[in-house]
């Protein structure tokens, strides 16, 4: 054997109770998990104490992204360091394949705010198997830090298709982005994601999605879609996605499943009525949360969807004109953008969590409505100014959430966790950094909102069984060695809305097929991630 954990507390990711083993890895596979007491004890080149840590399979970040950060940051510790081994990006319907010479130049600009514009990247890829075989040669060849599984991104397939027309596809149309779909999944995507208060793909009718929906059923891969509400409306718009799918015949997984703003307070057990009927009725649903209370997105998020038919710089042009930005402000204030998820804007609730002009960065750490009453303006001008002098870059921490929302809809038997992180910008929000020890020692933990063993669970066995990951997800003889080990009494994340960039603390160890990427709390510098393709086996 190439390593054995002698005397570990395994808490195998099934739910079930934890018990104490030595499992012995070779070749990148879990080879032996022996038990206390049932038999012969293995050896190995190299033995490591467990020493009352606790054994789990790697966490698994069903909502992340960081499609470009894993190619531009080896070290990665934010994933690395949380003892996550495998990101699904491509989320919210908006990343970098498919695409051609013009989407890539328009997305790079549209998600700018989550990822940066990427000018530090070599765009050497078009489609998603390109992307995918960027992934594995990673930085310098080596690979990444972490696994990574991806979306294709159905508003990037409708920008390709038809531009950022705020109309329904014409026939031939929709048979492109049927093709994209089909293409991005026979080449190693594990489904669809869509966000649907983001342009282009919220100009998407129910009817175009559910055709969509139908090829992702077709290769056995899931939607997952940011879906038209998370505010006013919000429960209508869970009901849309589950009556969606299920007339597709698709697997749901629903992305950070929040309950937001003054409208939603205290509603989480009608989303769990909701989604119960459906199971009951044989739906094939999952979901993510991030266990936090603010939202994070992008400042040109928040505006209405008109605004930004056209692509950015019409978006851009539409902002410069006095009478057209007057008009977005009272959509924004008074009436409520559908960007903003129907609910008329509080400046107050919006901090500037990063931009990409440094001399932009006296904004950051401020809410909107703060910086415009130190400037002596309208919270609108402040923001108004920030689009245009950061070119749409600006990203925001939104704190509209509910805490008893929040911990009933992680309880919930289908829920696995996400963190939604984005990694860009001066002050991201803690959960990039913090999700995955937060859960284990804040709500498990601290709190007991979920047992340990089914808090584990909920990050392991459920997220790769959503992902039909055939030997990921469990410590279990045959499963690839993704592992980590963790101070049940100490584990907890390090960030803080203070501090967020903090790393975790009590997960000394992390191995990706079998290699240590994390080792006595410290980086190793090993690149064992790769794409993670649809299994077709």
């Amino acid at each position: 054997m190439d390593l054995v954990i002698r005397d570990a507390h395994v808490i195998d990711g099934t739910g079930g109770a934890a018990f104490r083993a030595d499992v012995a890895v070779t070749g990148g596979r879990i080879a032996a998990v022996v038990r206390e007491g049932t038999g012969p004890r293995p050896g190995a080149r190299r033995v490591l104490d467990a020493g009352g840590l606790a054994l789990s399979p790697g966490f698994i970040d069903m909502h992340a992204h960081s499609d470009l950060a894993l190619l531009r940051d080896p070290d990665h510790s934010a994933k690395a360091a949380q003892g996550v081994t495998l990101e699904v990006i491509g989320q919210d319907g908006l990343s970098y394949a498919p695409v051609d010479d013009r989407t890539l130049a328009e997305i790079r600009t549209a998600i700018t705010g989550w990822n940066g514009d990427g000018s530090d990247i070599d765009f050497d890829w078009r489609d998603v198997g390109g992307y995918l075989d960027r992934l594995d040669r990673g930085v310098d060849g080596e690979g990444i830090a972490v696994n990574a599984a991806y979306l294709v991104p159905q508003g990037t397939v409708r920008m390709l298709a038809l531009g950022w027309e705020d109309r329904a596809a014409a026939p031939a149309e929709l048979a492109r982005m049927k093709r994209l779909v089909a293409e991005g999944l026979e080449q190693g995507a594990v489904g669809m994601s869509s966000g649907l208060t983001y342009t282009p793909g919220m100009y998407a009718p129910d009817a175009e999605l559910t055709e969509l929906c139908r090829v992702v059923a077709a290769y056995d891969g899931y939607y997952c879609p940011h879906h038209r509400s998370y505010g006013a409306g919000a429960l209508r718009a869970y009901a849309e996605m589950v009556a969606l799918t299920r007339e597709a015949g698709c697997a749901l997984h629903l992305a950070h499943a929040t309950l937001n703003f003054g409208v939603n307070e205290g509603r989480a057990p009608e989303l769990i009525a909701l989604l119960d009927a459906a199971l009951d009725e044989g739906a094939d649903i999952t979901l993510d949360t991030y266990p936090y209370l603010p939202g994070c997105t992008t400042l040109a998020a928040m505006l209405p969807s008109w605004a930004a038919e056209g692509g950015p710089e019409a978006t851009l042009d539409r902002l410069r004109d006095d009478a057209t930005a007057e008009r977005i402000r009272r959509v924004m204030e008074v009436e409520g953008a559908d960007g903003c998820h129907g609910v008329p804007i509080d400046w107050d609730t919006i901090e500037i969590s990063g931009v990409n002009d440094p001399g932009l960065g006296g904004h950051i750490g401020r809410t909107v409505a703060e910086s415009a009453r130190e400037r002596g303006e309208a919270p609108w001008a402040t923001a108004r100014r920030l689009l245009l002098a950061d070119r749409l870059g600006p990203t925001i921490l939104q704190h509209v959430g509910h805490e008893e929302n929040v911990r009933a809809i992680m309880k919930h038997p289908v829920h696995t966790g996400g963190s939604d992180g984005i990694l860009h910008g001066a002050k991201p929000h803690p959960r990039a950094y913090g999700t995955f020890p937060h859960y284990l020692g804040h709500y498990a933990r601290e709190l007991g909102v979920l047992p340990l063993e089914e808090c584990v669970a909920h990050l392991t066995g459920r997220p790769a069984a959503r992902l039909r990951l055939p030997d990921r997800g469990l410590v279990r003889e045959g499963y690839r060695a993704d592992l980590v080990l963790f101070d049940p009494r100490t584990v907890a994340a390090g960030s803080t809305f203070a501090a967020p960039r903090t790393l975790p603390v009590g997960i000394p160890h992390v191995l990706i097929d079998g290699r240590f990427v994390m080792e006595d709390g410290r980086r190793t510098g090993v690149l064992a991630g790769r794409s993670v393709r649809r299994h077709t086996g």
